[in-house]
């Protein structure tokens, strides 16, 4: 299927949005579950009457032919007109019409007549017989007389059934499906938790250590932008401790500046990689642009995809940050002039060990579709891709309005 046709139908967000509503209740899955085995076994109970049914009608079909022989080997006239009578009382099922030669009705048999106009109700069903592919029995009489007939309830109930369980098939395959992926998804996280809140406690201590040596350095004659440097360094990773604690936990959301905060993180990331990269952010052309999120995780996502960027344009190139009003939300461009990417991988960078670097462990931009879709209610996603011109991401946030000065 088309990309552009799967975002537009909202496909790919709608199964993303229902296995996370899944991962969070735990007794979804279990009604899933029971939903899909109470499914088959209505389907094994139904497909078991119709056999019953006709086995039934196998039966008195047989004891008829068994009549039917011992008249013909008796050519007993009443014996024949008991086995007539009692062909006639034994089709229960097959609705049936006879007329005469002129078409005029003589006798009808299981067929539910209305109370408004049940004659002209009776012809019409008539005129359905005729038009069926069944062609008419003709009893050979003085005048001849015609039976019309059609299918049975029990043959139309077979004839539906097969189409009925396929359906029942797809419907229990895709909620097995929904739910080993949610469950899937569900160890991922807790790994992901795990791994995240060990991270940060392992930087615990390094960061301690280093608070010490910096305060010995401030003590000694060492030079004060190295001190300075050092200080904003230790910052920076108790940030990111504190960035990966707050995996797995509910953040804070709040109104914040979105222009400010994407100043802070290229003022951060400038000095830190190639000069040869030009980071440009265009203004928009309305003022304090404020979105419902937690700083530093935001910070987090756009550090990564420029960090990205920078990677896919190996350290030369220009980085173009735009953001501004979106509907009832704001949204944030990073785009770049790297070697852009196929479109059929706009979802695949975002899985679990997707990495198209040697070094690294594919999880940066899956965090940031977890950070922005799920703990903000938002969006991150490829909005345009060209090989061998760029790529651009697009994050969307909700809007907030300014929070009230102090």
């Amino acid at each position: 299927m088309d990309r552009g046709l799967i975002d537009r139908l909202g496909l790919r967000r709608l199964i993303h949005g229902s296995s996370s509503w899944i991962d969070q209740h735990n007794s979804v899955r279990i009604i899933i579950v029971v939903t899909a085995i109470v499914l088959a076994v209505v389907s094994l109970v139904v497909s078991d009457r119709l056999v019953r049914q006709m086995s039934q009608d196998e039966r008195v079909k047989m004891e008829v032919w068994a009549q039917a022989t011992r008249a013909m080997a008796t050519s007993d006239y009443q014996h024949t007109l008991n086995l007539m009578s009692q062909i006639m009382l034994q089709n229960k099922t097959i609705p049936a019409i006879m007329v005469n030669e002129q078409g005029e009705i003589i006798s009808y048999n299981n067929i539910d007549l209305p109370r408004k106009n049940p004659h002209l109700y009776l012809y019409e069903k008539l005129q359905e017989f005729r038009d069926s592919s069944y062609p008419p029995i003709i009893i050979d009489s003085t005048p001849p007389t015609y039976i019309y007939y059609s299918d049975s309830k029990l043959l139309s109930q077979i004839t539906i059934f097969p189409y009925v369980q396929i359906v029942v098939f797809l419907i229990i395959l895709g909620m097995s499906s929904l739910a080993i992926y949610s469950l899937k998804r569900a160890d991922q996280n807790s790994i992901w938790e795990g791994l995240s809140r060990e991270t940060a406690h392992q930087l615990g201590t390094p960061i301690s250590s280093l608070m010490a040596w910096r305060e010995l350095l401030a003590a000694s004659d060492t030079d004060p932008m190295v001190v300075h440097e050092m200080g904003k360094d230790i910052q920076r990773l108790e940030m990111i401790a504190d960035r990966f604690q707050k995996i797995g936990s509910v953040p804070n959301l709040k109104p914040s500046n979105l222009g400010e905060l994407i100043l802070r993180t290229i003022s951060y990331l400038q000095p830190r990689i190639s000069p040869q990269v030009e980071l440009v952010v265009v203004e928009p052309d309305e003022d304090n642009i404020y979105a419902q999120m937690s700083d530093p995780l935001i910070a987090w996502v756009l550090e990564n995809l420029i960090k990205n960027a920078v990677d896919a344009m190996q350290a030369k190139g220009k980085i173009t940050i735009s953001y501004g009003f979106l509907g009832k939300g704001v949204y944030c461009d990073v785009a770049d002039t790297g070697r852009g990417i196929p479109w059929r991988k706009f979802e695949t960078i975002f899985r679990p060990g997707y990495s198209t670097r040697q070094r690294g462990w594919g999880l940066g931009l899956s965090l940031a579709r977890r950070i922005v879709d799920d703990y903000h209610s938002g969006r991150i996603f490829v909005k345009q891709s060209e090989l061998g011109i760029g790529t651009t991401f697009r994050i969307t946030l909700n809007k907030a309005a300014a929070p009230l000065a102090e």
